[in-house]
């Protein structure tokens, strides 16, 4: 009976030295996760504030220069008269379009032979290496190689300048391309191939519908990329202070007239590159925005 009543007495022993040690660990790990914390959160309020300080900058002496000058109607003035955009304005949306019209193909395209043809091939594998190098080349070489191609020895020429802004969009659309069809579940493809469906049929038909939100993202977001780009341009489309929709000789464009203007000492300049740079982020955003639209509009369906 003693034995008995001993046995089932309660337990009435200290912590021991494991517990103790499991509760430190526990405190040291919190302080440390608070401290991670802190040091994320004074990171992005930083980077919120100084980004902030600049939109609010942007925009409001950009919408001066807006609302005082005549910025749709008229071209790029000489110093001290006045004038507006309207012709870089017209050469960035020439510029832009036809770099996208010229490598978003060859970047669709591209990115479907990685995703549906070359799984596990010497060709496929190069294909994206070249790709990574590609993307993450400064766009400072890019315009400098096309300069050396097209430019040296002719002259400075529109269809230089959508040739380079093409070789920016082409990395990215194939980046995401390849994610968007790899992320289309292989039970659609085996269904199709059960049903009979030639692979050629199955790419168009299955897999690129299924990923169409996410190509389109794709599509745009590269667009975003090269509305802004300054130094390609600057060594390929150069600029022109004059209406000019020849693609063969230099033409006006937004960034570059940004570059010129706010480097000059003339105030009405300054004015127009204000509002060229308004311009720009606007489209840039606007363009952003659309594409995490159309991107969580196809994730939701």
């Amino acid at each position: 009976m003693a034995a008995n009543n001993a046995m089932n007495a309660p337990m009435t022993t200290k912590p021991s030295s494991v517990g103790r040690y499991n509760k430190s660990l526990y405190n040291k790990r919190r302080w440390m996760n608070k401290l991670g914390l802190g040091f994320a959160m004074t990171a992005m309020v930083f980077g919120l504030f100084w980004l902030s300080w600049i939109l609010v900058t942007l925009f409001i002496e950009g919408f001066q220069g807006m609302v005082q000058l005549p910025i749709f109607t008229a071209d790029t003035p000489p110093p001290m008269s006045p004038g507006g955009l309207r012709n870089a304005i017209v050469g960035s949306a020439m510029l832009a379009f036809s770099g996208l019209f010229i490598g978003a193909p060859i970047g669709l395209m591209t990115g479907i032979y990685l995703s549906e043809f070359s799984r596990g091939s010497m060709l496929g594998q190069v294909t994206r290496f070249l790709n990574d190098i590609l993307l993450s080349a400064p766009s400072i070489v890019i315009g400098l190689f096309i300069y050396a191609l097209m430019v040296k020895g002719q002259n400075f020429s529109g269809w230089a300048g959508a040739l380079a802004l093409a070789l920016i969009v082409i990395p990215v659309v194939v980046r995401t391309t390849e994610n968007m069809l790899n992320l289309v579940p292989n039970s659609l493809r085996e269904a199709a191939y059960a049903l009979g469906t030639p692979k050629w049929k199955m790419v168009t038909q299955v897999t690129i519908k299924a990923a169409k939100a996410g190509l389109t993202t794709g599509v745009l977001l590269a667009f975003a990329r090269i509305t802004g780009e300054t130094a390609p341009l600057l060594f390929t489309a150069l600029n022109n202070q004059y209406f000019s929709t020849d693609m063969g000789q230099p033409i006006a464009n937004l960034p570059n007239t940004i570059y010129q203007f706010a480097m000059s000492p003339y105030d009405n300049w300054h004015t127009l590159a204000w509002a060229a740079a308004l311009l720009i982020t606007a489209s840039v955003l606007v363009l952003n925005i659309l594409a995490r639209f159309i991107g969580n509009r196809g994730q939701v369906k």
